[in-house]
């Protein structure tokens, strides 16, 4: 028997190292790809993305809050991976009577990766977890550092951005920002407030609600003090295996960017 806590506390207990496994979670699906485990992946939700034809060799079992229960019991998973901020509670519950359900709690960077650690030992792929943390970690030391004010939206109508308690703040913070935010989770704001808060930056994400380079000028006429820049919201919301292309792109694509956006 395999015995383990996930990142809530929970014990969950194994006959053995699962080989049907469902995730429910997009950046979580990569990894598990990433740890050697596609052949093991037998559901996914329709927002796991990555990687290309994934979705074409696994069974969709809804999105991150509302699951296809019958798909699931088709598929007899001996474990599904969530997240305690991506998946319904309630949806996770149901499941966890029925089937062994290991849960991710991710705030920090740090968490990402005992994260990945912990989804390395409940697979059977600690090695490959333990040498993708060490990558990472080395990786981080050559992000690039920025600074100043910004306000990251994640949302249109109503206007939502990303507050303190979330991964996209420790992201921000870890880069340098300051993020104008100061409220928890994913507060509301009214665009007069935007102005009051005068940020330097204003970053629209390209998910959840994807901001297209249309929606720019809009913001330069609410802010017109700020840097209207379009972000690739994997890049600051994934706590996954797609950290990989973290330092590339904001030494590359993003500090361009954020240059050209000063001229």
């Amino acid at each position: 028997m395999l015995h383990v806590t996930d990142m809530m506390g929970r014990s969950i207990s194994l006959s053995d190292f699962p080989k049907r496994i469902i995730s429910l979670v997009p950046s979580q699906t990569e990894l598990l790809v990433d740890l050697g485990l596609r052949d093991r992946l037998v559901g996914v939700t329709k927002f796991c993305v990555h990687p290309a034809g994934l979705k074409k060799s696994c069974t969709l079992v809804g999105g991150t809050k509302q699951y296809r229960m019958e798909q699931i019991q088709a598929l007899a998973p001996d474990l599904i991976i969530g997240n305690k901020e991506e998946n319904e509670r309630e949806g996770i519950q149901a499941l966890a009577e029925k089937y062994p359900v290991w849960m991710s709690d991710i705030v920090t960077l740090e968490d990402s990766f005992r994260m990945m650690q912990g989804i390395g030992a409940v697979t059977g792929a600690e090695e490959r977890a333990e040498a993708l943390v060490t990558q990472l970690r080395a990786q981080r030391l050559q992000w690039p550092r920025f600074s100043g004010r910004v306000a990251y939206f994640i949302w249109r109508n109503p206007h939502m951005v990303a507050g303190r308690g979330t991964f996209i703040h420790e992201m921000l913070t870890e880069l340098g920002f300051e993020n104008v935010i100061q409220q928890e989770r994913y507060p509301e704001v009214q665009l007069p407030e935007l102005k009051a808060l005068a940020p330097e930056y204003i970053f629209l994400s390209s998910e959840p609600f994807p901001f297209k380079e249309k929606h720019v000028e809009e913001f330069r006429f609410l802010a017109p003090g700020a840097k209207v820049i379009i972000v690739d919201g994997e890049l600051f919301s994934w706590y996954g295996s797609r950290l990989l292309h973290a330092r590339d792109y904001f030494t590359g694509i993003f500090s361009e960017s954020l240059q050209a956006s000063v001229k």
